[in-house]
């Protein structure tokens, strides 16, 4: 039986390291946050001290962060004396990062860990904690083919869809390309429903009209915005869990970052890191990101 060290379990990683326990892997889990660990404990996952003890006999090692600076700091430690991660982990384990970072961190990480015996892929996800909780999440995947091979029983247990990018890193530009998309298309989906409801309609009737029309997006299918809509849906739970605002804005600030530095034309991508930026600071950051028809609702 291989063992899993799931290192952060979040709203994301919780679900993804509980399918991992259910389909038999030995999983020893490990978060910051007491609650997540009893959560997870609660479910029967062993859960670790530390992260460096869940490693130990490891064989693979999954990590799902919030943004880059954590996972740096996890894997390679800081300047104030700490010890990253890579020196409590055995040459031969494979590490598979599914935070959304930049793309020179996972390749900076990547590197340190190649030094080291170890071999890294980036595997980014989408799907949401739906998607999380399903086991259907699509994976985004960078790094060495053989290196996927060996990920892939264990990413299967998670998603349902898994695609090799290209070399480290790729992953992750794979996903922040996507997510602003998905940022795009949730501004967009809410500036049309919200119009619509100004004018009088059922926001379910031209939900169903413009799904099945020209208009159909992923929001429309599987994430409406507007309450009431969709009975599990963020929206229809205040806009409770999900995923953040904030980490909405983190990964659109990703993409304007990339596209600074290939001088790519993102304008959209920009406007919607602006407006997103703009919710968080009126008080919404923890909420759905789906929360930002909030932003052009009447009244």
């Amino acid at each position: 039986m291989q063992k899993i060290a799931f290192i952060g379990l979040g709203h994301m990683g919780g679900p993804m390291a509980l399918n991992l326990h259910k389909a038999g892997f030995a999983v020893s889990a490990f978060d910051l946050s007491a609650e997540a660990c009893q959560k997870l404990a609660d479910e029967g996952v062993a859960v670790a001290e530390s992260a460096a003890t869940s490693v130990a006999g490891a064989d693979v090692v999954v990590s799902m962060l919030p943004a880059s600076q954590h996972v740096e700091s996890l894997y390679l430690g800081g300047g104030d004396g700490k010890v990253g991660l890579l020196e409590h982990i055995r040459a031969g384990v494979l590490v598979i990062d599914s935070s959304t970072i930049a793309a020179g961190t996972s390749r900076k990480v990547a590197e340190a860990a190649s030094k080291r015996g170890i071999a890294m892929i980036d595997a980014p996800v989408s799907g949401g904690t739906g998607g999380a909780i399903a086991g259907t999440l699509t994976f985004m995947v960078g790094g060495e083919v053989a290196d996927l091979e060996r990920a892939r029983p264990v990413l299967e247990k998670m998603g349902a869809n898994i695609f090799h990018a290209g070399g480290v890193g790729a992953g992750q530009t794979a996903k922040i390309c996507n997510n602003m998309l998905l940022g795009i298309l949730m501004i967009g989906t809410s500036e049309a429903l919200a119009l619509g409801v100004a004018n009088g309609l059922d926001p379910k009737v031209l939900s169903e009209i413009m799904r099945r029309s020209s208009g159909g997006n992923w929001a429309l299918e599987k994430y409406n915005p507007m309450p009431g809509v969709m009975e599990n849906a963020p929206a229809s739970k205040n806009y409770a869990g999900g995923f953040g605002t904030d980490l909405m804005l983190k990964d659109l600030g990703l993409a304007q970052e990339n596209a600074a530095a290939v001088r790519a034309a993102t304008p959209l991508g920009g406007l919607a890191r602006n407006l997103y930026a703009a919710h968080s600071l009126a008080g919404n950051g923890l909420l759905d990101f789906s929360s930002v028809i909030k932003l052009v609702q009447k009244g």
